[in-house]
């Protein structure tokens, strides 16, 4: 219905409001303006300040001061300094995780060494002793972290394995399980390294500096370790084999090429160090055991003669000595990027404090101004109370001189003028008031009328009881007072023509369009054209016609069965037929390459097919319109064909009629007491 203040002016509306709430206004000034005169004295620089500036110099002046500072203190405060000191703090909690996740990995290594030799049955005691103790160091940690990190998962799966490790007694069982621990671990840590932000670290130093200890250190310790175990074997075993001298060339390719990146990598994180407190710290340990593993890379194997395992003893010294070194250098990264993380943290907390004292500062001399000009307005609305009543109550006398030099002082000119403006405003509102009221009840007569015409035209129970073979039901309720689905029933010469459609959108003219079709297919059907396409064709010329001529956008969905002897013919586009078998079995039949909407091209035969359908005793068809599919409950969930199909299901055996009372009271009860928004529309037939 069309609402009697659309077409109200703007200014008209602003105006009323303005005489209803005027009284109530004015009379918190007054009472307020009393309890603030004492106050008023103390501000009373500020005020003459403010009185002498115009509206636009007064917002200027106190938004410079306020908002521009106010901003930078908001971005830099919340957006910057915070977001990147708990992006920092998360990366200090990462390699909290990562020192005895470090430690463990290191003593399962050498544990899994320890374990090869039987020599050294004593040490692997202690080893293991070891092992445990920092298992539970990581415990700790994880019960304080795992849930930032997300790591509590794969920590209790190494502590399992590792537990498992325990009650082995095969030693190459062993020793592939503790190549499946320390990968394990190799992934953990990994995984810290994702969920701690260090993989994002955004300076370069401390990136470089995350890339030695979270990485690049961590990969040639693994291939160290590697290393040591396959020359343990040709120590022990007295046999240097083609496959191991190749393995071991593999670890040395890959040992040259992380010991080039990270002696690249680490010289660029000195050199974007700020401070310059990483190089003479880290500088010479690096070199050292970069040095060490270029040598140890270095090393040239025969592969033309057998090597001897003096040659393999050489290799699982160096890489054993070069291992431990590996520790000491990643210990005193992991430190120094603790100290870069914090330095950072710090720097954050000083430009927080700076920043605080810099706004409060400012806050307090823009609240000061803010209260001055709130009593300088203060003081002008009472000058104008007296006269606003007058004006209220139509009976200004006398003019209102005030001392302001600002846009207030025009208000009082102003006032004259609205007040003979109010009475002529209620007379014109009045006016157009009735007139809305007179259009809204035509408007309301004519929906009315289109309303009872859909229903008068809608298939009659007693109709439908007097075709054999089939038992119909069909429920129809529009969302509006007009609606544009359309269903009809028509038995003729022993055939029955069944249609089912959905017009674009809600009211008037959807209604004409779906009167329109019902009509088209009568009189078709009076001129006894069965084909399907033409029949279809030769409808959607004439309602494309009428659309025309409406110039109108609407179009609909339609779909059409001829139904004789059990069997039945489907053409046209619209939502699918559901196809209910003995037992319930549900067959879905797709109209989309069988038709094309009705109305929207005059042209549409080549769009148009049909399918064939037989039907057996108690076999039902189920149509329906997208109101009841996309029916929406109280949290916005779509009521589904999938719901639908259930529903037949569970009552295909029934009769037509109490099939569709089945589905409708379901739908009901799914959406509640949301507002129905599309037409909903239902045929139901069964094979008798």
């Amino acid at each position: 219905m069309v609402q009697a203040s659309d077409d109200i002016p703007l200014q008209l509306k602003k105006l009323k409001n303005f005489k209803i709430l005027m009284p109530h206004l004015l009379l918190d000034y007054q009472l307020y303006f009393q309890s603030m005169k004492q106050v008023k004295k103390i501000f009373s620089p500020a005020i003459i300040l403010m009185n002498r500036l115009k509206y636009p110099q007064k917002f200027t002046l106190i938004s410079s001061i306020f908002v521009l500072p106010l901003s930078l203190v908001m971005y830099l405060l919340i957006s910057e300094i915070q977001s990147r000191n708990d992006f920092a703090e998360k990366e200090k909690i990462g390699n909290i995780y990562l020192r005895p996740l470090r430690q463990l990995w290191s003593d399962v290594s050498l544990a899994q060494i320890t374990n090869n030799d039987q020599t050294k049955q004593n040490e692997l005691k202690e080893l293991k002793a070891r092992i445990n103790n920092q298992m539970q160091s990581l415990e700790d940690v994880d019960k304080k972290y795992g849930n930032i990190l997300l790591t509590t998962n794969k920590f209790n799966s190494i502590k399992e394995k590792w537990r498992q490790i325990e009650n082995q007694n095969n030693t190459e069982e062993k020793s592939q399980a503790y190549n499946t621990l320390r990968q394990d671990i190799d992934e953990l840590r990994n995984k810290v390294g994702d969920q701690s932000n260090l993989i994002l670290d955004p300076d370069i130093d401390s990136y470089y500096l995350m890339d030695a200890t979270l990485l690049k250190l961590p990969e040639m310790q693994y291939t160290l370790a590697d290393i040591q175990l396959i020359t343990q074997k040709s120590i022990q075993t007295k046999q240097d084999t083609v496959e191991s001298r190749i393995k071991l060339i593999k670890y040395l390719a890959k040992l040259e090429e992380y010991n080039s990146e990270l002696k690249k990598n680490m010289q660029d994180a000195f050199n974007f160090n700020p401070a310059g407190n990483t190089r003479p710290k880290l500088e010479n340990l690096l070199n050292d055991y970069t040095n060490k593993i270029d040598f140890l890379v270095d090393t040239a194997i025969p592969l033309t003669e057998n090597s001897d395992t003096l040659s393999s003893q050489v290799f699982y010294t160096a890489a054993a000595e070069n291992l431990k070194l590996s520790y000491i250098l990643w210990d005193k990264a992991i430190v120094e990027l603790d100290v870069l993380l914090q330095n950072r943290i710090n720097g954050f907390v000083q430009r927080q404090v700076l920043l605080c004292i810099f706004v409060s500062t400012i806050l307090i001399v823009v609240l000061y101004l803010y209260i001055a000009f709130y009593l300088g307005v203060r003081q002008t609305v009472s000058s104008l109370s007296a006269a606003s009543k007058q004006m209220i109550d139509g009976t200004v006398t006398e003019s209102i001189t005030l001392e302001n030099r600002d846009e207030l002082a025009e208000v009082v000119k102003s006032f004259n003028d609205i007040a003979l403006a109010l009475v002529k405003a209620n007379k014109e509102v009045n006016l157009l008031n009735q007139c809305l009221t007179d259009e809204n009840i035509r408007m309301g007569a004519e929906l009315e009328v289109t309303s009872k015409l859909q229903k008068m035209i809608l298939p009659q129970k007693h109709e439908l009881e007097q075709i054999p073979d089939l038992e119909i039901a069909g429920f129809m309720l529009s969302a509006t007072e007009v609606g544009g689905d359309y269903y009809d029933v028509i038995y003729h010469d022993g055939k029955v023509k069944i249609g089912i459609g959905d017009v674009t959108g809600h009211g008037l003219e959807s209604g004409v369009l779906m009167i329109m079709v019902q009509t088209a297919v009568r009189t078709l059907l009076e001129h006894n054209e069965t084909d399907p396409k033409k029949f279809l064709d030769t409808l959607n010329r004439t309602i494309y016609q009428n659309v025309q001529r409406m110039n109108s956008d609407k179009n609909m969905t339609l779909c059409l069965l001829d139904y004789e002897n059990g069997k039945v013919r489907l053409s046209g586009q619209h939502e699918e037929m559901l196809v209910v078998r003995r037992g319930g079995l549900i067959q879905r039949v797709d109209t989309v390459d069988l038709g094309f909407p009705i109305g929207l091209e005059e042209e549409i035969s080549d769009f148009i097919g049909h399918a064939d359908i037989q039907l057996y005793p108690n076999d039902v068809v189920v149509l329906y319109t997208d109101g009841i599919t996309e029916a929406e409950d109280m949290n916005g969930a779509l009521y589904g064909l999938k719901r639908l199909i259930q529903v037949i299901k569970e009552n295909w055996q029934l009769r037509a009629e109490e099939i569709k009372q089945a589905i409708i009271q379901d739908l009901w009860k799914f959406i509640g007491a949301k507002q129905l928004l599309d037409d909903v529309t239902l045929v139901i037939l069964k094979q008798k």
